[in-house]
């Protein structure tokens, strides 16, 4: 029998959708590290959008439909801190009054990991076989920070790639402005946080934006360009895996 965890790839709506190079990458670096890795063919959506429109029901029946395809898996594992910190911190709340589906919640919540974190904690890794000789800032999603945890993880292992230097920014720890339905419900403030957080990308000096969400980085990239700075956006996943050849986000093919 094998010893090898099986992980369950929770993809994202957005990588998905936009990027699949992410998914590619997160499960490379997962067996890499040691894992048997699955993505269960069920997945959809794992329901923040409409938990956070407050439409409960919708929330619930996916949130439902996740647990079903997820919970047989030993770990959860997830490119996004957005994605892990709904089934982490908000499927138990989700089902705080319903007996028969809070312990299964409870359950799924206890094995569910940001992908970095769960590198770093679970498989023990601090360095990662990887080249990019480039300048980065890394950019910490508010869900990945205060919900997930995950801070230093994401510097141990970018640190590790060869030829990659880190430039912090000076106000890590501030809403890049995309926040999923915030940005479509206050775009005016949206669009200004996001200014401002282009504007310390800038001063960094740093030669690639990067982070461990989808949204903010598209987000970012978007109204970089806007703006008309060609700036460089890129998931963590990605060079952690050495799989750098696709245009970064906001790019267009060659």
């Amino acid at each position: 029998m094998s010893t090898r965890p099986r992980v369950g790839l929770f993809v994202t709506c957005l990588v998905d959708l936009v990027r699949p190079e992410v998914g590619f990458a997160a499960v490379k670096l997962l067996e890499q590290s040691g894992c048997d890795v699955e993505i269960p063919q069920m997945q959809t959506c794992c329901g923040q959008p409409a938990w956070n429109a407050g439409v409960d029901g919708s929330a619930a029946a996916i949130a439902r439909n996740v647990i079903s395809a997820f919970e047989t898996f030993d770990y959860v594992v997830a490119p996004s801190g957005s994605c892990a910190g709904m089934i982490k911190r908000h499927y138990p709340e989700v089902f705080e009054k319903d007996k028969v589906w809070l312990p299964r919640a409870r359950a799924l919540a206890a094995k569910t990991h940001e992908l970095m974190s769960f590198l770093v904690h679970r498989r023990g890794l601090t360095a990662v076989p990887a080249m990019f000789r480039k300048s980065i800032c890394y950019h910490d999603s508010c869900s990945s920070r205060r919900e997930m945890g995950a801070v230093e993880e994401p510097r141990t292992l970018l640190s590790s790639v060869e030829g990659l230097s880190i430039k912090e920014l000076s106000d890590p720890q501030i809403c890049c402005g995309f926040g999923g339905l915030f940005s479509v419900k206050y775009p005016e403030i949206s669009e200004r946080m996001a200014d401002d957080k282009i504007a310390d990308v800038v001063a960094s000096g740093a030669d690639v934006l990067v982070g461990g969400d989808l949204g903010c980085l598209l987000h970012l990239a978007g109204r970089a360009r806007r703006q008309g700075h060609m700036l460089e956006v890129r998931h963590a996943a990605e060079i952690l895996a050495d799989m750098n050849e696709t245009p970064a986000l906001g790019e267009c093919a060659p």
